[in-house]
């Protein structure tokens, strides 16, 4: 009993992390959590192409910014891929009556091992924008970003 149940626990994480994977590849821009410092310190694709004449965000900057994009999605689309296989693997494993523990945890690594590379893939995007902008962009789409979040709040009262 206690396997089946640890096998549901497994079967239901491993299911939200591959519908996770099948989110588009490009985030949508929301406000910064307040407990999340990552979000306050880096700049999405689409905060930057929203904001891109009020930060002049020059033609070589685009470039480079559209060039690590079409890089991120090209090698996220293979790691969906990878993550597909990877859980379908696991589900054929939990499939059966009697789950072999090791080698569902073992390929319970696998699929984490996909997804950790595509969070890689992603921070390394986000770190390569914040790069190819000035300090002065930076500090307007901060401030854009925090006067969006602001819109929100009011929204919601």
């Amino acid at each position: 009993m206690k396997a089946l149940r640890l096998s549901l626990v497994i079967a239901l994480a491993l299911f939200a992390v591959a519908a996770a994977a099948q989110q588009p590849t490009t985030p949508q821009p929301q406000p910064p959590q307040p407990d999340d410092p990552l979000a306050r310190v880096l700049y999405p694709p689409e905060l930057v192409m929203q904001h891109q004449q009020d930060i002049a965000l020059r033609p070589e900057q685009r470039a480079v910014i559209t060039k690590a994009i079409q890089e991120f999605q090209t090698k996220v689309v293979d790691l969906q891929w990878r993550m597909q296989d990877q859980s379908q693997r696991l589900a054929t494993l939990l499939e059966k009556p009697s789950v072999d523990q090791a080698a569902a945890l073992a390929q319970v690594d696998e699929v984490l091992g996909v997804e950790r590379e595509v969070k890689r893939a992603h921070m390394a995007l986000l770190i390569q924008i914040k790069n190819t902008l000035s300090a002065e962009q930076q500090a307007k789409l901060a401030a854009a970003r925090e006067a969006a979040a602001r819109r929100e709040v009011m929204r919601v009262f």
